[in-house]
């Protein structure tokens, strides 16, 4: 069991005792605005608590280089016995390659961690959580749809570089959820259709944005449509987030709705759109 403490960003006294619990991770501030967090990490297969990571957290950096190495060649050796075995790829282009996550804690963690650094944005009031909250709040949630899904109703893919790229240092550089619904909101725009792929929690690594990673992802779940016998991929953007748009119309996504404004001024609102890719199933 490891501990650390921290004080919140935001300088409210808070009153009561607020607690997070999240598979094994607990996180509670008390009423003098000091607040600390517990975790194990045979739950979460986390070797190290980013929150420590700074000046205000002193730990011992051997005992944490330690465990990272040692995790890493945990999770080395698992790819290693995975890949040993036959690994389908759904697309290898643009020294890219995309498979099935490979579904263990360390490779889990990984994920987690990817979506974590991609969507974490501490200045809005909803992610007022730490870093290592927010990223055991992703593991969590993989956790429950990898338990609760049947495997040709929910994948999640991850990209990595195939061998005709150089030799990068993370292994994973994006990731993607493929999920099966069947919204009657949605389905008034697919005609013929009663259920549908939903795309979402697509995330690319900073450092290797703009290297078609994005595309070699959306490009394997077309793959994944049409081994499942789906014929509509979905998924939505922000109206005003022109270059994902672009990225998605490139590939062959098209607008059909948009979200209905609120007609309150106090609430500010970014609109999404809902786009739609309808797959063809010719052989290629």
């Amino acid at each position: 069991m490891a501990q650390c403490e921290w004080k919140p960003n935001f300088h409210t006294t808070l009153k009561k005792e607020l607690a997070w619990k999240c598979r094994g991770l607990q996180v509670s501030i008390n009423n003098r605005g000091r607040g600390t967090c517990n975790w194990r990490t045979k739950d979460l297969q986390i070797a190290q608590c980013q929150c420590c990571s700074t000046s205000s957290f002193p730990v011992s950096s051997t005992t944490t280089i330690t465990r990272r190495r040692k995790a890493m060649e945990e999770l080395k050796s698992q790819r290693d016995h995975h890949h040993q075995e036959e690994v389908e790829y759904f697309v290898n282009e643009n020294g890219w390659k995309v498979r099935r996550m490979i579904a263990t804690g360390l490779e889990m963690t990984e994920v987690a961690a990817l979506q974590a650094q991609a969507f974490y944005l501490p200045l809005r009031f909803s992610n007022y959580l730490p870093f290592p909250l927010f990223q055991a709040e992703k593991f969590s949630r993989l956790t429950n749809r990898l338990k609760n899904s049947a495997p040709d109703r929910y994948a999640c893919l991850v990209a990595e570089a195939s061998s005709e790229t150089p030799e990068v240092a993370q292994d994973l550089v994006g990731v993607v959820d493929a999920t099966v619904y069947g919204d009657k909101d949605v389905l008034q725009y697919l005609p013929g259709a009663k259920e549908y792929i939903y795309i979402s929690e697509i995330a690319v690594l900073k450092k290797f944005r703009r290297q078609k990673v994005a595309t070699a992802l959306l490009k394997a779940c077309e793959v994944l449509a049409r081994s499942w016998g789906f014929e509509y991929l979905v998924l939505r953007a922000y109206e005003d987030d022109f270059g994902a748009r672009q990225l998605y119309t490139n590939v062959g996504y098209k607008v059909v709705s948009a979200d209905a404004p609120l007609k309150t001024k106090l609430v500010r609102q970014r609109i999404r759109v809902l786009m739609v890719k309808q797959v063809s199933h010719e052989s290629t």
